[in-house]
């Protein structure tokens, strides 16, 4: 949002210079995001031409001698066909930068004639496209003085970040309100006064969508007489970026940036009976005035006549109906529009719009007739006529919003101890309207403030006015204990993941938690609950169900680029369908091509092998361990997600029905349907399904405690049918004696004609530690049996001979 300060204290009678205003500025919240104060056009003075004789070697130029004002005439050498003697111009000296040929003058020959300095045009001087000769000044104009104080081109111009709960900041007077209620002046004009009207509005208005137009304003002025736009318009406009074209459109802009209400002109010889505001139809297109043609979609609300469709309804007019030199009849249109809709059309057009910015963030609808009188009264000052009465369809007023408030929520939320007197005075300030005198009291929101909706909105209104640099600073408090846990416990799992697989060699990504919808199916998703209704692109229209596909396609645009051996890994969030517990918080990765743990490529010593399901599933556990799950407990089962190849991947699970992960190589249809190749695994990690911890009496680290007794490890290698799982067979030996072995790892598996058919041998290593006594060999042999009597049991395999 732009503005010049002389446009500022039209609204804002204040004494504050411009250093006092863009310091409040910032510290109410309406940050300043620059300032020109037009220190480029200081250097060019009022000069003017005593002399002016031709060149002695060039027809088409002349010699001129100029009188700067400091009584030392200077030569200037000028090709402007209406330099002449008693001209009043303005001058650039050398060292002055000209910024409409972006040059630094200095002193020069031209065709051997010296020139200390240049007369200026328009064009030159950035003020319009005017270069068919040097600006020409009256003759009353003060030689020597500055010619921006002259012109009344010093004016500074501020600019603001606006955030988009703010639409009331969208206009000068709303910027000069917020001024005026921190103190810093008294707020000017008041109530728009109506401007009478002769007979009704000959256009009527019908609204066919009420629930996207909720009240349209039209009046006609007959006998108008369309021209340039008088020059202090001009100038506003310029200087906050905008083109002047002929008065009737400047007055809207103007308005649109006093007030924050946009508004329309349709000439009204070129509407065809009356006016309906509804959506599109098929097949309705409209030139606009950006020259271009849209195709419209009933989703688009439009204004249309008997000729069809004239306006991009709170997005921007049709040519077709265009205001011009020519126009002699104007209807002025002043109108609400659903602010959702307005953002999508302008979305889905690609077309950013000063009305659209403001309407999508919400208008003013108190102020929808007022900017039909504003608009008018300026029409009439600068291009006559005769005015209707104004015709209002639709609109059923405004019925304000009431939030209570508590007065002590202001300590509570902010820390600031602000006397219940002060509050009440800065939103009543504000334009809130303030009911009741106990501790808690009825406020009423103003019409131009949507963004506000409960006591926490006017908690914050109190705080910025008062002054966010009135908290005194304070140290952080003492948690109630020494350790106690500030995070919780979800995001101190995120934490870890994210360490853990860090140190593995993995590089973190953020990637899109919107997909294609053809990537969701892969990946179990593709729900209608989960698409989006208004997707950013067409290929992000769906939400992700897994981080998966969003990695493998970041790894394949890495070996695209000649990367193809990464590691990559994201902790966030998935969703299963629409619901919260649908969300959940996943520590996934991949890693492609030969991105091992130990590196990747080739080396002297030996080449780096692919990629394979037994490193996703180091990851997967590292993850977890991470995370606190209990790895010496994890199962490992066949039977994972359909993305993953059958017969090498596994599920994590914790006992019979708590599924922790999935990890494994991708299923060759996986990878064709993402359009990926090469080598590639992966792992899913539930964070949020890793059972809490049992809370631990004291936080005190337990006793440590080691067996004085030599450990000993025994080998066992047991004939089983080929259908079962080696995970099994270290469980069922675990399980012998928990409290001797401390551990069981297969170091074997043999397959042959040997073992029989069907068969094959799986020999582990046992690892015993005696806590209470050394082990005779009477007490190896029964553990012995022990364990070959469990895993007989459990797996139905004998010890092989």
């Amino acid at each position: 949002m732009k503005f010049t300060l002389s446009w500022l204290k039209d609204h804002l009678d204040t004494d504050a210079s411009l250093d006092q205003i863009v310091e409040r500025l910032t510290s109410i919240g309406l940050e300043v995001e620059s300032v020109d104060d037009k220190a480029a056009l200081k250097p060019f003075v009022i000069a003017k031409v005593l002399t002016a004789n031709r060149h002695p070697d060039a027809d088409k130029l002349q010699v001129l001698t100029v009188d700067t004002g400091d009584g030392k005439p200077v030569q200037v050498v000028c090709g402007a066909p209406n330099a002449r003697a008693g001209l009043i111009s303005a001058f650039a000296a050398p060292g002055a930068y000209v910024p409409g040929i972006d040059v630094t003058l200095s002193v020069g020959k031209i065709r051997g004639v010296e020139s200390h300095g240049m007369m200026c045009s328009e064009r030159e001087l950035q003020l319009s496209d005017e270069h068919n000769g040097i600006i020409d000044l009256p003759a009353d104009a003060p030689v020597g003085t500055s010619f921006a104080a002259y012109a009344h081109l010093d004016d500074p111009v501020i600019e603001i970040n606006l955030t988009p709960n703010r639409p009331d900041a969208t206009s000068v007077h709303g910027i000069a309100r917020d001024l005026a209620a921190s103190g810093l002046g008294t707020l000017k004009g008041g109530k728009v006064e109506p401007v009478a009207g002769d007979g009704e509005c000959p256009v009527k208005v019908s609204i066919e969508a009420p629930e996207l137009c909720p009240g349209f304003a039209l009046r006609l002025v007959r006998g108008v007489k369309n021209g340039p736009s008088p020059k202090w318009m001009q100038q506003r406009l310029l200087a906050i970026g905008l083109r002047p074209i002929n008065a009737l459109v400047d007055i809207t802009n103007y308005v649109t940036f006093d007030h924050g209400r946009p508004l329309h002109v349709f000439d009204a010889s070129k509407v065809a009976g009356n006016l309906v505001v509804r959506r599109g139809r098929e097949g309705d297109k409209v030139l606009a005035l950006d020259g271009r043609e849209y195709a419209l979609t009933s989703e688009m609300c439009v204004i249309a006549d008997d000729n069809g469709v004239e306006s991009i309804a709170g997005v921007m007019g049709g040519e077709h109906s265009g205001c011009d030199e020519n126009t002699t009849d104007v209807l002025i249109e002043s109108a609400l529009w659903a602010p959702l809709n307005v953002a999508r059309t302008g979305r889905t057009l690609g077309i950013i719009t000063d009305a659209r910015y403001r309407f999508e963030r919400g208008v003013d609808p108190e102020f929808m007739v007022p900017g039909v009188e504003l608009a008018t009264k300026l029409v009439l000052e600068l291009c006559g006529g005769q005015p209707t009465r104004t015709d209002v369809t639709g609109y059923a007023g405004h019925t304000a919003k009431v939030v209570s408030l508590p007065l002590s929520e202001v300590k509570r939320l902010t820390g600031i101890e602000v006397p219940k007197a002060e509050s009440l005075d800065i939103l009543t300030r504000l334009g809130f309207g303030v009911s009741g005198d106990g501790d808690v009291v009825e406020v009423s929101v103003p019409s131009w403030r949507p963004d506000v909706d409960g006591k926490a909105d006017l908690v914050e209104e109190v705080m910025r006015i008062h002054g966010v640099d009135n908290i005194a600073p304070q140290p952080l408090g003492a948690h109630d204990a020494v350790n106690g846990k500030i995070l919780t416990t979800l995001q101190i799992r995120t934490r870890s993941a994210r360490r853990a697989l860090a140190v593995r060699g993995m590089m973190e990504a953020v990637t899109w938690s919107f997909i294609p919808a053809r990537h969701a199916e892969l990946f179990g998703g593709g729900q209608d609950s989960l698409k989006l209704s208004n997707p950013i692109a067409a290929d992000m229209s769906d939400m992700r169900p897994s981080l998966l596909p969003g990695l493998i396609a970041a790894a394949q645009r890495n070996a695209d680029r000649g990367l193809g051996d990464v590691a990559l890994f994201e902790v966030s969030g998935t969703y299963e369908n629409d619901t919260a517990e649908g969300q959940r918080r996943v520590a996934s990765g991949i890693r492609r091509g030969t991105a091992k743990l130990e590196g990747s490529g080739r080396n002297w010593s030996g080449n780096a092998g692919n990629v394979g399901v037994f490193d996703a599933k180091a990851d997967a556990i590292a993850a977890l361990e991470a995370c606190g799950a209990p790895v010496d407990r994890l199962q490992i089962e066949t039977g994972a997600p359909a993305w993953y190849h059958p017969g090498r991947s596994g599920v994590i699970k914790l006992g019979p029905k708590v599924v922790l992960g999935a990890f494994g190589e991708f299923h060759p249809r996986t990878l064709e349907g993402l359009d990926v190749s090469g080598p590639l695994c992966g792992f899913e990690v539930y964070v949020d399904a890793i059972p809490e911890p049992k809370a631990k009496p004291t936080k005190t680290k337990p006793k440590l405690e080691l067996s004085a007794f030599q450990a000993v490890k025994r080998d066992f290698a047991f004939v089983v049918d080929k259908a079962v799982e080696a995970g099994t067979l270290t469980r069922a030996a675990l399980a012998a004696d928990k409290k001797l072995i401390t551990g069981v790892s297969v170091f074997d598996v043999f397959e042959g004609a040997s073992l029989g058919e069907g068969k094959k041998s799986i020999a582990i290593e046992v690892s015993i530690q005696p806590v209470e006594k050394t082990l005779t060999d009477q007490d190896f042999e029964a553990l012995a049996a022990r364990i070959v009597e469990n895993v007989k049991k459990q797996t139905g395999g004998a010890l092989r001979s």
